[in-house]
């Protein structure tokens, strides 16, 4: 998404706050809110300390992420604080401390709100986008690197890796012409934002995959839908097939569809990898052609995000061990007429904006609740009812492999018995989609994690 143009450099500041409140106070002075009934600066602050006591807004690394809906005409504001000292939290069991505040405001109209909040969880996590930061050693540096983070690289590719992604594309054309596709998928995160070859495929439904494309530049690349998939694992083959699952969720692709993907190392700006994949041989034999795809109340947007948390639990867990889990997503009012609560559910009482599986403070709860025994239960939408369930649907009819235990069982009976989708991680690090008692492996063990690439 792009996030720079939301960040002006008069809202990047040193804080001489010494804690959270007086912190939060000094960036909403430097925000310039409308004149609007309910769009206060100290309304907006009392939000915000708030949340604080439900939900931390701290992300780790140093940095913490505070965010409010707001009465305001632009989607998006935001506000950049650095405290050298450091900003102590109630909430620290270790002693680290906040260096780094980055303030949210968004429209209460906003529609990618959480997506949004996505795409800076995402930078906060890089250590090569947030060393910038740490070592500024002014404030006009530091703004420098703000923008240098947020915004579109000052480089472009190598003539050599130009002129190899040309080749390439110019050949791929022949190969799916010669192979008869009618669709092409293209993994946009492969390339740095503002680095993407141009591609055209007169006659072919064009598709990119990657990250966070939603608001992304893409000059040249005529492309008729794109899916945010995220690039966690380093296999090839899983991250195509669950793009083009996806895209089969979506009605993008179809069963008798060939398609030519391409891929390659993710930010290496170097395409490396050339796949015609026939949906029909590949998904035909485990999902049935008939009926929807994708439950009726499912968003793809949830799916999507999922599938990312799921694969994330596969590679790299909790301390770099793949921990097991059970998601049910979709048709949630007949799901709990087959659930039995294992613990108090850890959910009740929350926003449902809070407690939504877009909502990237969500992604190290689920982490933590996927060491308790039991399914978590999600609406379509992707706000979670509960977690630590037990599934008590019939497994007369339900044919596993030999080897699969109860996470698999419980995911193919209770999609059978209900409108839903399952997704089951095992601890072995292996994903499975499960859907009308029906599963389909994902992501293998071996596809490994991915290697960010060093520059």
């Amino acid at each position: 998404m792009r996030i720079d143009r939301y960040i002006a450099a008069s809202r990047i500041v040193d804080l001489k706050s010494k804690d959270i409140a007086s912190a939060y106070a000094e960036l909403l002075k430097v925000c310039k809110l409308p004149p609007k009934r309910g769009c206060s600066r100290k309304k907006i602050l009392a939000e915000l300390l708030e949340r604080e006591k439900t939900i931390t807004s701290y992300l780790g690394s140093g940095v913490a992420l505070p965010h409010a809906r707001v009465q305001m005409d632009r989607p998006y504001m935001l506000a950049v604080g650095r405290c050298p000292k450091g900003l102590q939290r109630e909430d620290a069991e270790t002693g680290e401390s906040v260096r780094f505040v980055f303030l949210l405001l968004a429209a209460k109209s906003a529609r990618d709100y959480l997506r949004f909040l996505a795409a800076l969880a995402k930078t906060f996590q890089d250590p090569d986008t947030m060393e910038p930061l740490r070592k500024a050693t002014n404030l006009e540096d530091f703004r420098s690197a703000v923008r240098i983070a947020f915004g579109a690289p000052s480089t472009k590719p190598s003539r050599k890796r130009a002129s190899i992604n040309r080749l390439f594309i110019s050949e791929s054309k022949k190969v799916a012409k010669g192979s008869g596709c009618s669709s092409v998928l293209m993994f946009l995160d492969v390339f740095s934002h503002g680095r993407e070859p141009k591609v055209n495929f007169p006659g072919m439904t064009v598709a990119l995959a990657g990250e966070d494309l939603n608001e992304r530049s893409l000059d040249g690349v005529k492309a008729k839908a794109i899916l945010n998939v995220r690039t966690v694992s380093g296999g090839r083959l899983s991250r195509v097939r669950g793009a083009i699952l996806l895209g089969l969720t979506r009605g993008i692709f179809k069963f008798e569809d060939k398609v030519l993907c391409l891929t390659g190392v993710p930010e290496s700006d170097q395409l490396d990898t050339m796949l015609v994949l026939d949906v029909d041989e590949e998904f035909g034999a485990v999902l049935a052609r008939e009926g929807k795809m994708l439950p009726s109340d499912v968003s793809p947007q949830a799916l999507e995000y999922l599938l990312g948390i799921a694969t994330q639990l596969a590679v790299v867990g909790r301390e770099g061990k793949p921990l097991g889990a059970l998601f049910v997503l979709g048709d949630t009012e007949n799901v709990m007429q087959y659930v039995k609560p294992l613990i108090l559910n850890p959910f009740r009482g929350y926003a449902e904006e809070d407690r939504n599986v877009l909502n990237p403070f969500m992604d190290e709860t689920l982490k933590e609740l996927a060491h308790v025994d039991g399914a978590f239960v999600i609406r379509g939408d992707g706000v979670v009812e509960t977690a630590g369930s037990m599934i008590e649907a019939s497994a007369e009819n339900v044919k596993l492999h030999a080897g699969l235990g109860t996470r698999h069982a419980a995911a193919a009976s209770i999609t059978q018995k209900t409108d839903s989708l399952a997704i089951v991680v095992s601890q072995s690090g292996q994903v499975t989609l499960f859907r009308k008692g029906t599963m389909f492996p994902l992501y293998e063990k071996s596809d490994g994690p991915r290697m960010r690439r060093r520059r």
